[in-house]
Formats: C-alpha cells, structure tokens, sequence
C-alpha cells in the first residue's frame, strides 16, 4: 500500500470516529433530557426502554472505533484520555469534534505535502 491509501484510510476511520461521536452524544442527550424526565415526571418509561438500548449501542460504537482509531498511531496519551472520558460526559462527544477536526486537517495537510 502506499503511503497516500494509509492516509485516506486514517481519514475515514476519523471521519467515522466523527460520525459515531456525534451519534454517541446525540443518544445520551435525548435520554437524559427527554426519556429520563418523561419516566420520572409522567411515569411515561417507554422512551427509556426505546432510547436506553440505542444509546448502549451508540456508546459501545463509539468505544470500538475509539480504539480503533488511536491504535493506528499518532495519538498522544492525553488525547486518548481525553476521547474516551468524553464518552462519559454529556456534551463530551461535541467536545471531541475540535480535536477530531484538528487530526483530520493534519492528515489532510501531510496528504498535500
């Protein structure tokens, strides 16, 4: 393989790890600003039981392409800290488009030179 295909893979795993991030917060966002307050509220658990599993998935997807992606090299150890205990934060998984964005430009650019 060329060293170009190893960037355009690095790529996609990005933009991958991107979209599952997104994925990832947008689930556990809607469980606890909707289905978490609708059970307790209302009484109304349907949303949990609908948004929970989803989530779980979400926030196991997001886990595996984490690992994924930081094992192909290039990551400093405070950047992998930093992705994956923004799986445990709400709103952690928006914090992570900047850095993903930024890793992103840099393959873009060492592409270019």
């Amino acid at each position: 393989m060329t060293r170009d295909t190893y960037r355009d893979i690095e790529l996609a795993q990005l933009r991958r790890l991107e979209f599952v991030s997104f994925a990832e917060g947008t689930t556990l966002l809607l469980l606890l600003v909707i289905a978490v307050p609708l059970k307790h509220l209302y009484g109304w658990s349907t949303g949990v039981r609908f948004l929970g599993p989803i989530h779980g998935l979400a926030f196991c997807a997001y886990l595996w392409f984490t690992i994924q992606t930081v094992t192909g090299g290039g990551w400093r150890i405070r950047e992998i800290v930093r992705v994956m205990l923004c799986a445990f934060i709400p709103f952690g998984a928006f914090f992570n488009h900047t850095l993903l964005s930024q890793k992103m430009a840099s393959v873009r650019n060492d592409k270019k030179s």
